[in-house]
């Protein structure tokens, strides 16, 4: 039953990183597009902010996709090495319930509430 259970997530995460890849490619698509409009390097200063505006949208957007890219890789990986389900920092089992909301998390809710703080801390 448990098993069963993580092949579902398993099957999430490999539907999430072809849906991610797909959004990738289109994002990248829409960039080259962008990249080959003509016009006037003289337009107006709104035109040029606007554009300028919406080229560092896209660029977010893209690297926020290849960071998920790389999160669900890293969890698939893990299904491979028996290490899914781990967290990283203290090794413990990471609660099912936390897996089927995030499938790609990387530490229990201890060890990611105590990071949370550290970085608060940081902030401060």
């Amino acid at each position: 039953m448990v098993e069963k259970k993580y092949q579902a997530l398993k099957e999430k995460l490999e539907a999430d990183l072809l849906r991610l890849k797909e959004q990738l490619g289109q994002i990248r698509d829409i960039g080259g597009e962008e990249n080959r409009r003509e016009g006037s390097p003289y337009g107006k200063k709104e035109e040029e902010a606007a554009e300028t505006s919406e080229i560092e949208n896209r660029l977010a957007l893209e690297k926020r996709l290849l960071e998920q890219i790389m999160d669900t890789e890293t969890a698939l990986k893990k299904f491979e090495t028996g290490n899914y389900g781990l967290c990283d920092k203290c090794g413990q089992t990471i609660a099912f319930e936390r897996l089927e909301f995030l499938p790609q998390a990387k530490l229990c809710i201890t060890c990611k509430a105590a990071q949370s703080k550290e970085v608060k801390g940081f902030a401060a």
